[in-house]
C-alpha cells in the first residue's frame, strides 16, 4: 500500500514568541524547532519595531530554517498570529489587502512573507495562554527578551 503524501512529511513542531521593550521599541523574538527529539533554538531582535512584527517574525524565522516540505504545529501565544493565518489572511487577500475597515492591513509585508514560507508545508496553527506556565512558550519568551537585551549598550 502506497503511503500518502502527507502520511510521508516529517513532523516538526514550532514554537515562537515576540516581545517588544515598548510598543513601538526594541523587539526581539524567539523560535524553538523540534523534530525527531532534536531541537533548535533561534532568536533575533529588531531595534524600533511592534510587538505583532516580532510575533510573525518569530514564525517566519521557525518555518525559513525548514529544508524542506513538513508536517508543521505552530505554537504560538499571539492570536494576532494564529487568527491572521486561520481567519483573516483570505479575505484580506481577496480584499486586495484591505481589513474590515477598509483600511490597508498592518505589517503586510510580514504577512506574506509568512504566506510564502508556510506554503510547501502542512501548518497547523495553534494558540496558547502566554506566561502561563507552558514551557516551550516560556522559552521563546527567555529568548525573545535576552534578544532585546543584546540590543542595550
Amino acid at each position: 500500500m502506497a503511503e500518502s503524501r502527507s502520511s510521508a512529511l516529517t513532523e516538526v513542531e514550532l514554537f515562537c514568541d515576540g516581545a517588544c521593550s515598548g510598543n513601538p521599541g526594541p523587539g526581539g523574538y524567539g523560535t524553538i524547532l523540534r523534530c525527531r527529539g532534536v531541537e533548535k533554538e533561534l532568536s533575533g531582535n529588531a531595534p524600533e519595531t511592534t510587538n505583532n512584527r516580532m510575533e510573525l517574525t518569530a514564525a517566519l524565522e521557525g518555518l525559513l530554517h525548514l529544508t524542506r516540505p513538513c508536517r508543521v504545529t505552530v505554537t504560538t501565544d499571539s492570536q494576532y498570529l494564529v487568527k491572521g493565518m486561520t481567519e483573516w489572511l483570505a479575505g484580506w487577500q481577496r480584499n486586495n489587502w484591505k481589513n474590515s475597515k477598509k483600511e490597508p492591513v498592518l505589517n503586510r509585508d510580514l504577512w506574506e512573507r509568512l504566506v510564502q514560507a508556510a506554503a510547501p508545508h502542512q501548518v497547523t496553527w495553534q494558540w496558547v495562554r502566554g506566561h502561563a506556565g507552558h514551557a516551550e512558550n516560556e522559552r521563546c519568551d527567555a529568548l525573545a527578551r535576552e534578544a532585546i537585551a543584546q540590543l542595550r549598550p
